[in-house]
């Protein structure tokens, strides 16, 4: 069964969503480190000292740990302990994997996004800007990545828990299907 000729077109937008998203946030990883080099030459080559370009490197490590999160579980590249999940079975790997969706993610994003709206909402009304004196002016914009966080992982978790429910009705092959795994039945758990 090919992956892509039976993927529903939801799961493949969303995972094109979190795909595009993670692309474009990791040349902020790049900008970070030329911002951070300039940092470290103006100030011991020419004692130049910038707050804004030391917070803008703070906001940009914010802005690729909080957006690139999605994409790390779209790609299974988030920290797992791998004591007994290695040695199961894909079907065994996907209730594994769609009930840590079901019982984990979702509730934990649930909670960040519900909690962080009164944090990010008294940030806006404010316009909240740095405490430092020639600082950014933005830290509310930094704050709205709490929700944004939520939003984002919730949707790649319905795309995850999605296409482990389609393996496991037999609608769609193994989302571990490249890994060196037992593919039988008979090791579940």
């Amino acid at each position: 069964m090919s992956a892509t000729a039976s993927t529903p077109g939801w799961l493949t937008g969303l995972d094109r969503m979190t795909e595009g998203l993670g692309r474009c946030v990791s040349w902020l990883v790049v900008i970070m480190m030329l911002v951070e080099f300039a940092i470290v030459m103006l100030r011991y080559a020419f004692n130049v000292n910038s707050i804004q370009m030391q917070e803008s490197v703070m906001y940009m490590h914010a802005a690729v740990f909080l957006l690139a999160a999605s994409y790390t579980l779209k790609n299974d590249n988030h920290v797992r302990v791998d004591i007994f999940y290695q040695r199961m079975s894909h079907r065994g790997k996907s209730l594994v994997d769609l009930g840590g969706t079901l019982f984990l993610l979702f509730p934990v994003m649930i909670f960040i996004f519900l909690t962080s709206f009164g944090y990010v909402g008294d940030s806006w009304r404010i316009h909240e800007s740095s405490p430092e004196s020639g600082g950014l002016p933005g830290v509310y914009l930094l704050k709205t990545l709490l929700p944004a966080i939520a939003v984002l992982m919730l949707l790649q978790g319905v795309a995850e828990a999605g296409r482990h429910l389609l393996f496991l009705c037999g609608r769609l092959p193994s989302p571990h299907a490249s890994e060196d795994t037992p593919d039988h039945d008979e090791e579940l758990v």
